[in-house]
């Protein structure tokens, strides 16, 4: 079978529960292929996931390839490798994403060396368009964009040259659609071939933490940056987010700083929000922290400087102290409760 117009998206799942990232990306794929006029082909791993299949199919997949083995029931690197590798060799698929998560991170290098394709990590939108390069025309790449060099200026990265064209995806950043229940695919079942080296390592105990913060469901953030002052002072932030209902999220500066565990931290190396209402205290809005934002957010920005950056995004501005702005929000927020 070719893969010639076919966008594949690596579907992400633990326990039977597919990851957020994976649905996205679903739905943007369905956006891609019709664009291609191509197809979406979704690869599920795991053991005994078949009852994922029709979720998957209803997020816009029209085939899904399923490799349903013991050997896969928990991630691991090689046995997950070595079955997309041979996948992407023996079909050559057109557009390969997966998620920017831990497993997306450490899988997609591995399949992309294997098959000696090109791969842009951590992603913030993609689209479909037409690339020139020394009078040849390159019709329907695939745009790669994200930030780069430290989040100063935003790339577009294309591959004329190599198949499939292989990229990442940041978490939150592409919008989930709704899933269609009338949808119907196509399912073939991929009998996984490994070999003695890629089950060598055995998985002997495992321990998982759940996150005590929800960024990317929050319909409020509250946000603290370097500028709030101290770890002490951080607890306005807290405060406020509790008053609105809201979580709780930071700047890098600000978690570097010990104001805040890392999980809160939103930006191009942190969570990616789609809040309703987005309150920034005391942050510069440096491309860092906005590719972390979706900027269709209310943005109530609060900050000393009157040039900041985050001004130039946010549609209340308040030039001040966090620490004596925040305080008369927490009071109003009280107020209007009562």
């Amino acid at each position: 079978m070719s893969g010639d117009r076919e966008v594949w998206i690596f579907v992400e799942q633990e326990a039977g529960v597919i990851a957020p990232v994976s649905l996205e990306l679903l739905s943007k794929g369905r956006e891609l292929a019709d664009e291609l006029e191509g197809r979406v082909v979704a690869l599920l791993l795991g053991n005994e996931v078949e009852n994922l299949v029709e979720q998957v199919v209803h997020y816009g997949a029209d085939v899904v390839l399923l490799a349903d083995h013991p050997e896969l029931e928990l991630y691991r690197t090689l046995p997950y490798a070595r079955v997309l590798g041979d996948l992407v060799r023996e079909r050559g698929p057109y557009i390969f994403l997966l998620g920017a998560t831990p497993t997306g991170r450490d899988l997609a290098p591995r399949v992309a060396s294997a098959v000696r394709a090109g791969l842009t990590a951590d992603c913030t939108a993609l689209r479909i368009g037409d690339y020139e390069y020394r009078r040849q025309v390159y019709p329907d790449l695939l745009y790669q964009i994200r930030p780069a060099f430290g989040g100063n200026v935003i790339a577009t990265i294309v591959n004329p040259e190599t198949h499939p064209q292989m990229a990442t995806v940041r978490e939150g950043v592409m919008r989930m659609g709704e899933p269609d229940a009338a949808r119907r695919g196509a399912v073939e079942r991929v009998p996984p071939q490994f070999e003695e080296l890629d089950v060598a390592v055995q998985v002997l105990e495992r321990e998982t933490r759940q996150p005590t913060c929800n960024l990317r469901a929050a319909s409020i953030v509250v946000a603290g940056g370097v500028g709030v002052g101290s770890r002490e002072d951080f607890a306005l932030v807290r405060e406020l987010a509790q008053a609105l209902g809201g979580e709780v999220g930071a700047s890098r500066a600000a978690v570097d700083a010990g104001f805040v565990s890392p999980e809160h931290q939103v930006g191009q190396t942190g969570a990616t929000v789609r809040p309703r209402l987005y309150v920034a205290c005391g942050i510069s809005g440096a491309v860092q922290h906005r590719a972390g934002m979706d900027q269709s957010s209310k943005i109530i920005a609060i900050n000393t400087d009157p040039e900041a950056p985050i001004f130039q995004i946010a549609h209340y501005r308040i030039v001040g102290d966090v620490k004596e702005v925040l305080p008369w929000m927490i009071r109003a927020c009280r107020e209007s409760a009562n």
